[in-house]
């Protein structure tokens, strides 16, 4: 007994030495979590391409969760399997554990579980580049030992869950449910600058039932009001990151008045929003309405295709041509154009002209994967979809230019140049970064405001100097309803405006950030 008492003394002790404190504590009764920020880097993106090469992920998650199935299935569509978090750029730092060991997590709006690598982590090469929790280091680490296995957009991580205090700065969170990580099946583990993440989404989506640490935050009293915030800084040029503030909200973050949503379904951080407009034009599909979702985890702004190809015509992004769009364009345009003037419902024009099989039911968003990725080897059925996919698209823009009363020449023009500006199955787009100052700002109609971004805010530039690039801020990514069409708003938005996640009144408040 003696020689275990010994032993357990100088473990703790090795672990105290090992995982120090490091939070400060604040004056003025909401607690600060300072996040730390990087450029995106070229050797994450060539990591996404192979893990999407390799792995074929868009297309695996795409029919794992059913995102163009049938419209009865589309309810088992998970958002947290659609997540990349390749190019995230804010994290910050917690503790598990008495004493504390630190970890680096994102903050994550878009799922609800907090995670670490395990010290059982032994065969995954990822969990050997970042810190791993040792339950056998800390006094109050209750053994649980449900397995646990969360699967994203580009990899997976599975594990078991374990009970421990979580810290987050100078907040203690008792008897915290979270997962140690034994396999991350993902080279964006291998290479990512975060060692974890902490899901601030409701529990509605949490992995194993788990109660969410925010949850936990309000119900043992730690935080004044059921509120936190985020302030992302998107000056390159400050080494601040930014700053996530629990139990409200930092007024040197923001000017003006917030505009608030309610939310629309507890699960992700979603509500409706109105019209997507390219400087003052609109783009149609949003006019009226679509779901969106604020996503502190996901760096893009992503949407439906057939708006996307609009903005990236309107900011001259290069993307992948897609042979079926002009195809389409080719045989049918005309047609189209016709049904449509005479009054014809739109949503009934392409079964009209035998390219999908339906009365007119469907929405025009399917799986991206079936519009910009079809092989000639696939099944004619496949096919099929993609074509129904895209007429549906340009059934959207001709409708757009109809408005404008162009003519058919100009009309048909202009959908064969969105045919060229289909993103990618990435999702990414290249523009000129020489061009900014042409190209119109995007605004999003959010509780009947306008929320304008400029091109400096939505562009992306990847290195410096003559081997600078600039990536589109827009990605493409179709959710059929109910749930969709669906816009994901990531850090390019959040970084324009402050965001508030009023966890008590059920709402979401955006105000211009300072």
């Amino acid at each position: 007994m003696g020689t275990i008492g010994k032993n357990t003394t100088a473990t703790l002790f090795l672990c105290l030495l090992l995982f120090p404190i490091v939070f400060s504590t604040p004056n003025d009764r909401l607690v600060r979590i300072g996040l730390k920020k990087r450029k995106i880097d070229r050797n994450n993106r060539m990591a996404a391409h192979l893990e999407s090469k390799e792995g074929k992920a868009s297309e695996a998650f795409l029919r794992k969760y059913r995102l163009h199935g049938n419209l009865g299935e589309s309810e088992d569509i998970d958002i947290v399997a659609l997540k990349n978090y390749m190019d995230a750029q804010y994290f910050g730092e917690i503790g598990i554990g008495t004493p504390t060991q630190n970890f680096t997590v994102i903050f994550d709006t878009g799922s609800s579980n907090l995670w670490v690598p395990s010290s059982k982590c032994y065969f995954s090469i990822a969990c050997y580049f970042h810190p791993k929790y040792k339950s056998s280091c800390s006094r109050t680490y209750k053994a649980n030992g449900k397995p646990a296995d969360i699967q994203y957009g580009t990899g997976a991580i599975s594990g078991f869950f374990s009970e421990d205090h979580v810290t987050v700065g100078d907040l203690v969170v008792k008897h915290q449910e979270f997962i140690e990580a034994t396999k991350e099946s993902s080279l964006t583990f291998l290479i990512a600058k975060f060692d974890g993440i902490l899901g601030l989404g409701f529990k509605e989506i949490s992995v194993g039932n788990a109660v969410p640490v925010w949850y936990n935050m309000v119900n043992q009293g730690l935080v004044n009001e059921p509120v936190f915030s985020f302030w992302l800084n998107r000056n390159p040029e400050d080494d601040v990151g930014g700053e996530v503030v629990f139990g409200g909200m930092d007024p040197k973050h923001y000017k003006g008045e917030h505009t608030y949503v309610p939310v629309k379904q507890k699960g992700y951080w979603q509500f409706d929003m109105g019209d997507v407009l390219i400087g003052d034009q609109t783009t149609g599909l949003c006019a009226s309405g679509c779901s969106a979702i604020v996503d502190s985890g996901t760096s893009l702004l992503t949407g439906p295709t057939a708006v996307i190809a609009q903005v990236n015509h309107a900011i001259g992004a290069t993307g992948v041509v897609s042979q079926e769009c002009k195809t389409v364009v080719s045989e049918y345009g005309e047609m189209i154009i016709d049904l449509l003037l005479s009054k014809d419902q739109p949503l009934k024009v392409c079964s009209q002209i035998g390219l999908c099989s339906f009365d007119g039911t469907r929405d025009v968003s399917m799986g991206i994967a079936s519009v910009v990725n079809e092989n000639a080897g696939k099944a004619s059925g496949n096919v099929h979809d993609a074509m129904c996919s895209v007429c549906e698209m340009a059934v959207i823009w001709v409708q757009s230019q109809l408005k404008q009363n162009q003519t058919q020449e100009r009309i048909l023009d202009y959908v064969n140049e969105l045919c060229d500006r289909l993103p990618s199955p990435m999702g990414e787009s290249v523009v000129d970064c020489n061009s900014l100052s042409a190209m119109p700002s995007v605004a999003f109609t959010i509780g009947g405001k306008i929320l304008e971004l400029t091109p400096e805010q939505y562009i992306l530039k990847v290195g410096d100097g003559e081997l600078a690039q600039c990536i589109s801020g827009f990605g493409a990514l179709d959710v059929p309803p109910p749930r969709g069409p669906l816009w994901i708003l990531g850090d390019v938005f959040m970084g324009k405006f402050h965001t508030v996640f009023d966890y008590g009144n059920m709402q979401i408040g955006f105000a211009e950030a300072t």
